[in-house]
């Protein structure tokens, strides 16, 4: 019997042929060729949020994190900056930090003891009679970074536009999350909650902003408590005021604020509660956009591709494969602010997104569901609902109403703007 080699070649995946202006393919979610390809075209080749500067306050503490499939660490460097540097030696490839969390004044290699300083420069290999190469030449891998107001954004490639140009007309929903505090920062100091999802990753993102599922999927979360979205999103369709936004370049927003008529709505309680906090929102800001933050309230928006501005809480999303994703999330604190506010805050995330809270676990399953339902032979889906009533603001922003698609269909244009893009060097 003669021995015969097979050569497996994959099928190129044509994406452009996969999502038109009124639907997209099932098999977006489910192809591992298009999670592969999302790996070097979006997560790879473009800005993903890591982390807040808030999480690392001292010289030497980090964070563990991925990028795509890439294990990262966040540092705080000695010149107070933070940089992101792959979480590999650049020996034999071991991991060097395996705690999520730490301070460390040099990273030490397990394995065979390499030393490297926090910028990620080689400093010391043991017995060093048998090293002839510079230390220069063997360095960690550091990521481009920049930050927007604390947030900390990465990418693998050198080519990629500013950070600025990406986030675009967007950085506004970042200006409001970070306004909610008189001090203008916020503080991720809570904790990281994770869940994981059988379902694919961009399912996240997509419910996050769509306002046409909240009536069905949530209904029992709707008929025990009263909340802020009973008038936002929980309504008769002639009556809703709330909004979709497609802000460009994947970023899009479910916009609630026209329905809130009150101060601290937004934070599902009255508009004399926490007077303090309230004048020192007016202090700060002025009395005019002080009250209308507090009237406004955060947003409710997705940051392209993995961050999501959950009002008070902050969330972001962990491919693992085309068919599984960890959602991670943690409340988002306020700066300055009153303990009283932040431990409201603190109860308000635990209800929504813990471990036993109502909105989180409704969304999981229905995900994973849809999943299921698609992963074999996967046909076209239908994302045309409010195409007709659209329209585009002052601002260039793309406006529907809450319970039309218009939000998905922005994601997804842009997805296909990347995903189709002659390939840049990383």
């Amino acid at each position: 019997m003669t021995s015969q080699t097979i050569n497996f070649v994959r099928k190129p995946v044509d994406i452009a042929a996969l999502i038109e202006d009124e639907r997209v393919h099932g098999s977006l979610y489910t192809d591992e060729a298009v999670f592969e390809l999302e790996m070097t075209k979006i997560f790879y080749g473009g800005w993903v949020f890591v982390g807040h500067d808030s999480e690392v306050p001292e010289v030497g503490e980090y964070v563990r994190r991925t990028i795509g499939r890439e294990e990262v660490l966040m540092v705080r460097q000695r010149d107070a900056s933070v940089a992101v540097l792959v979480n590999r030696c650049a020996h034999r490839g071991n991991m060097l930090c395996v705690a999520k969390h730490g301070k460390e004044k040099y990273f030490t290699c397990a394995y065979h003891g390499w030393v490297y300083d926090l910028a990620g420069n080689l400093k010391d290999v043991p017995y060093p009679g048998g090293f002839a190469k510079e230390k220069s030449e063997l360095g960690m891998k550091v990521l481009h970074t920049e930050q927007y107001r604390g947030f900390v954004f990465a990418t693998f490639n050198a080519a990629t536009p500013p950070l600025i140009d990406h986030l675009g007309r967007a950085k506004i929903l970042i200006d409001r999350a970070c306004d909610m505090s008189p001090t203008g920062r916020i503080k991720l100091t809570a904790g990281w909650t994770k869940q994981r999802f059988e379902s694919n990753w961009k399912m996240l993102p997509e419910n996050d902003t769509d306002g046409y599922h909240v009536n069905d999927v949530h209904s029992s979360f709707a008929q025990v408590i009263n909340s802020q979205y009973d008038s936002a999103v929980i309504a008769g369709e002639d009556t809703l005021l709330s909004e979709t936004k497609a802000w460009g370049n994947g970023h899009t927003e479910l916009y609630f604020s026209p329905t809130y008529t009150q101060n601290l709505t937004w934070l599902n309680t009255s508009a004399d509660r926490f007077p303090e906090y309230q004048a020192m929102m007016k202090q700060a800001h002025g009395d005019e956009k002080g009250g209308r933050i507090l009237r406004d309230g955060p947003p409710h928006a997705a940051i392209f591709p993995n961050l999501f501005l959950g009002e008070m809480n902050i969330v972001f999303f962990e491919p693992i494969s085309a068919h599984e994703c960890v959602h991670w999330h943690t409340p988002m604190l306020l700066d300055g602010a009153p303990d009283e506010v932040n431990q409201r805050i603190i109860r308000n995330s635990e209800a929504a997104m813990g471990p036993s809270a109502f909105l989180l676990a409704d969304d999981s399953v229905i995900s994973e569901r849809q999943q299921m339902a698609l992963r074999d032979r996967a046909g076209w889906m239908d994302l045309s609902r409010g195409l007709n009533r659209e329209h585009v603001d002052a601002m260039g922003v793309t406006v529907g109403h809450v319970t039309d698609e218009c939000t998905n269909r922005g994601l997804w244009q842009h997805y296909k703007k990347i995903m189709t893009a002659p390939s840049s060097s990383a």
